[in-house]
């Protein structure tokens, strides 16, 4: 059974339809990123997910038991409120000390306990709201563009971070992202949202859609040439790697660029 799954989900505001017929699942221990352009839906879908807004039509189905951690955005932190790492672990609900430093530990940060909440770089403040969000010991582990703000090696640090969470706790992640170059070297699967879901699949399957290519850019401008090589594709083919590339979908999958819809935003085009 998956830990979560949507069927036919649709979501309004005001009147509104932010998400429509909206049909997803994740499993246990894979890493799923959410892209897509600005106001497609992407934060709400995590929200619906929580149970922060409610879903208009459609089905939410989550696994027996399921544990959900949240990792926002951003969260502003007064600078005048005197806060240590450790008392805003414990908030709402008195944590131990054994179990704060098992979470610092486990985000990547293990010695920030004492540190001030309003002295921590962007990088730390974001390990530590991962942390917070690992002392559930969620089965699924949600980021909404968890890295917002930070510098490359930061966000790399970040999501290598995540990577190394999944494999020691098993959890599943969704994460939403604008950083191609993480969508292509962490993910399992890629959901592309604008309002529905435009298409969906493993990397290597989005990526070689023909309306995938005209929003995101191929050869060395980001993702598409970063995830060939990251990946170890024989470069032996006699293949000039130079160009498009549908011979890299796996057999049997479906053709890529079968009933998908195009997106309609620009790339950052981030690599390392």
């Amino acid at each position: 059974m998956s830990l979560i799954a949507a069927r036919n989900l649709s979501v309004r505001y005001g009147g509104q339809t932010v998400l429509s017929h909206v049909d997803m699942a994740i499993d246990r221990g894979e890493i799923v990123t959410i892209v897509g352009p600005n106001g497609s839906g992407k934060s709400t879908l995590l929200r619906a997910i929580i149970g922060a807004v409610p879903v208009a039509q459609g089905d939410l189905i989550r696994a027996p038991g399921l544990t959900i951690g949240y990792v926002p955005q951003k969260l502003a932190i007064d600078a005048t409120l005197p806060m240590t790492v450790a008392r805003f672990m414990s908030l709402p609900h008195r944590q131990t000390a054994a179990d704060v430093a098992a979470a610092l530990e486990q985000a990547g940060v293990p010695d920030l306990s004492q540190r001030q909440m309003t002295d921590l770089s962007g990088g730390q403040f974001q390990r530590v709201l991962l942390a917070r969000a690992l002392l559930s010991r969620p089965d699924l582990l949600l980021l909404d563009e968890a890295t917002q703000g930070l510098d490359q090696p930061g966000s790399a640090a970040f999501y290598r971070q995540i990577e190394e969470v999944r494999r020691t706790l098993g959890c599943a992640v969704l994460m939403v992202s604008h950083e191609l170059h993480v969508v292509m070297s962490a993910s399992d699967r890629v959901i592309c949202l604008n309002g529905h879901v435009c298409c969906q699949g493993t990397p290597e399957i989005v990526a070689s859609a023909p309306e995938y290519r005209a929003l995101f850019g191929t050869g060395t401008q980001g993702a598409l040439a970063l995830y060939r090589h990251d990946h170890n594709h024989s470069h032996d083919d006699g293949c000039d790697h130079d160009h498009d590339h549908h011979h890299h979908a796996p057999a049997g999958t479906a053709a890529p660029d079968s009933g998908v819809t195009p997106l309609h935003q620009a790339s950052r085009d981030k690599v390392h």
